[in-house]
């Protein structure tokens, strides 16, 4: 399968201050096969090791000499390992107490190998028995598949091609094709798993059993590395975030999680679940001013999966009723809708997402800084497009640029721009991105 991602892994190996390379994201999300892909086709060697299933792995880390260490991984891969012909990858590196320390080693003693790891992101964030290495390590966060990810998964590469050139006349003439494979993203979602599995034909029945799957994985990673008295409380959010989303504020509210919750008895347990990458959590801001930053509220915030496939899953929606008409894009009171954009939002780099809400009951559904300034985006699960809240919220603060995502069509005027829900994938991206 094609992945973004790809691209910067090639940027990372010609980078002439390269360092050691952590991807972080979280479990079944595909740094696995994207380091084994890119070491295969981009290296003469691929010197790969699983920290957690080979047993002579406990042997690569008793010390910090480098050179010692290369050895031992030729042994146990039994491949040479050549500097700038050889991609080291430690996979599960987390499983070695003095793994993560070993890159800050590489970067300063051997920056001519190139050494990749991956693991889960909650167990390299809680890695014990050693410090971090901050500083002596590149660092390159990895998602679920995007929209344009899934297109070139199932065979539309053309229909991908447009979407990216941003060709919106001919984006129009296509909206039913785009309409067609957003609904049934909406149901598979971005796991690189349950996206091989409906894109070579297996059943929609396969694919929510992968997803189900998924979850179970997570489950059990969280039992595995949060402490004892947090997991129940960790479930208990995660199980809440499909009715936390449904309801007309989203603002998460932990009366939802049961009755008589308090934040002090959950606030350790949404973290972990942040720390792990399964959420997404983006807070209230007081004020549209810039830096967004300055005007958060660190005790009003929405929490979003990482997924929308695994938000389908959670929820029982019904391939049926996701995949015919237009039953996913305005049931949940449009809570499809925002997770797709947020899930696609959180993967563009450097990009500040907050949302507003106040006590006069005017709510926007995202802030953002895109292009130096501060713009509010309003998200619509159909083309009935009355944004009171959107025009009223501009002209109080005065703000030059805002977004509306919806089923319509491109428009730019006046300082509004429009954007299918099915473009926002390609809409944002930071300046390095467009170049490329």
């Amino acid at each position: 399968m094609k992945r973004i991602s790809y691209l910067q892994l090639l940027k990372w190996k010609e980078s002439e201050d390269r360092k050691p390379l952590i991807l972080n994201g979280a479990r079944q999300i595909g740094k696995t096969w994207l380091l084994k892909e890119f070491g295969q086709n981009e290296f003469e060697h691929l010197a790969y090791i699983s920290c957690d299933s080979v047993p002579l792995a406990e042997t690569l880390f008793t010390d910090y000499d480098v050179e010692r260490i290369v050895r031992t991984v030729e042994t146990i891969a039994q491949v040479p390992v050549v500097a700038g012909k050889t991609l080291i990858v430690f996979d599960e590196i987390q499983e070695l107490p003095r793994g993560l320390g070993a890159l800050k080693y590489f970067c300063e003693n051997a920056p001519e190998y190139h050494v990749a790891v991956a693991g889960s992101l909650l167990g390299i964030a809680l890695h014990q028995g050693t410090s971090f290495p901050v500083g002596k390590v590149d660092m390159l966060n990895i998602y679920p598949m995007t929209f344009i990810e899934f297109l070139w998964a199932v065979g539309e590469e053309a229909l991908a091609n447009v979407l990216e050139a941003k060709d919106w006349p001919v984006v129009e003439t296509l909206h039913p094709k785009y309409v067609e494979l957003l609904r049934q993203y909406y149901y598979v979602g971005g796991m690189p798993e349950a996206v091989l599995a409906y894109s070579t034909g297996k059943t929609l029945k396969s694919v929510r059993n992968i997803q189900q799957r998924i979850l179970k994985a997570y489950q059990a990673d969280i039992s595995k590395h949060a402490p004892k008295r947090d997991v129940q409380r960790v479930n208990m959010v995660l199980n809440s975030i499909p009715l936390q989303l449904a309801k007309e504020n989203k603002k998460f509210v932990y009366g939802a999680i049961k009755k008589g919750a308090r934040a002090a008895e959950f606030e350790l347990a949404i973290q972990w679940l942040v720390d792990t990458g399964i959420v997404h959590k983006v807070h209230r801001v007081t004020k549209p001013g810039n830096p967004l930053k300055f005007y958060e509220d660190p005790n009003a915030f929405k929490l979003f999966l990482l997924d929308c496939g695994l938000f389908g899953a959670m929820s029982g929606a019904d391939a049926a009723h996701v995949l015919l008409g237009d039953n996913c894009f305005t049931e949940y009171k449009g809570a499809f809708t925002e997770q797709f954009v947020m899930q696609h939002l959180a993967t563009v780099d450097g990009l500040p997402v907050f949302y507003y809400s106040s006590d006069t009951q005017l709510e926007i559904d995202f802030l953002i800084q895109y292009d130096g300034v501060v713009a509010p985006v309003e998200v619509k699960a159909e083309e009935n497009l009355r944004s009171k809240s959107l025009k009223v919220f501009s002209e109080r603060f005065d703000l030059k640029k805002k977004y509306r995502i919806s089923m319509r069509h491109f428009e730019e005027r006046d300082g509004l721009t429009d954007i299918p829900l099915y473009a926002v994938p390609v809409y944002f991206k930071s300046e390095e991105e467009e170049m490329e």
